[in-house]
């Protein structure tokens, strides 16, 4: 038996679920920007409780392991990080974009489409790679200034590119050509079931102590104009 809480911060949506040999319990999400650190304990406290489960009967906490936003990953991190200290259960990594793709290749239902994930990294830059059917990684995972020419060499591949994520939309004018198509999957904790799932299985398992996500970039730090003395 393995059941696994799934913690998935990565982007402006903040989710918790709880699953239980592959079955989900419980979700709980909140789409409030701004207040992952606000909500995700009570998240977590909600998810449990609907599910009827303690944390002390969970097996192991898996997190989104990035790339995504900076502040939102670190929460999602210390959150997982410090239930796995207290309780001695292993941690478990799940790369943003490979659950984002798991969620497309689902909902695409095309045996030989390419699966291109985009989280939005501000103006016209993502965080992208390129997945075969298999979830195979095709291509390096990066931050990408989108523009017209992006991603020829895949379009031009003869097999369907499949673009989602809240960073796709803003690409849409760009990247619309045949060959290519555009889906909605929101990217929330259910899509982190089965590749946590399999983590398990293989003892997969991260450092508790030394842990953290794959940012990509460094934080977007503005230095305040307000003279706070003198």
């Amino acid at each position: 038996m393995s059941r696994i809480l799934l913690i998935e911060s990565a982007t402006a949506l903040c989710s918790v679920a709880l699953s239980e040999n592959g079955r989900i319990l419980s979700i709980k999400e909140s789409a409030s920007p701004n207040t992952h650190g606000e909500v995700m304990t009570r998240l977590v406290e909600a998810c449990m409780a609907e599910a009827g489960k303690s944390l002390q009967e969970i097996d192991a906490v898996a997190v989104s392991g990035g790339p995504g936003s900076y502040t939102a990953l670190r929460v999602g991190a210390a959150t997982a990080k410090a239930i796995c200290y207290v309780l001695g259960k292993p941690l478990i990594k799940v790369d943003t974009l490979k659950a984002l793709a798991w969620g497309m290749r689902e909902k695409a239902d095309d045996p030989d489409a390419l699966f291109c994930p985009m989280i939005d990294a501000r103006r016209m830059e993502v965080y992208t790679a390129i997945y075969g059917t298999d979830l195979e990684l095709l291509s390096s995972i990066r931050a990408l200034i989108i523009e017209e020419g992006s991603f020829a060499e895949w379009i031009k591949d003869q097999r369907l590119l499949v673009f989602a994520g809240d960073g796709s939309s803003k690409c849409k004018p760009i990247l619309s050509k045949p060959g290519t198509r555009f889906i909605d999957v929101p990217l929330n904790a259910l899509l982190m079931r089965a590749l946590a799932e399999a983590a398990y299985e293989e003892r997969r398992f991260e450092n508790v102590a030394y842990f953290s996500p794959t940012y990509i970039k460094a934080p977007n730090i503005t230095t305040s104009k307000k003279k706070w003395w003198g």
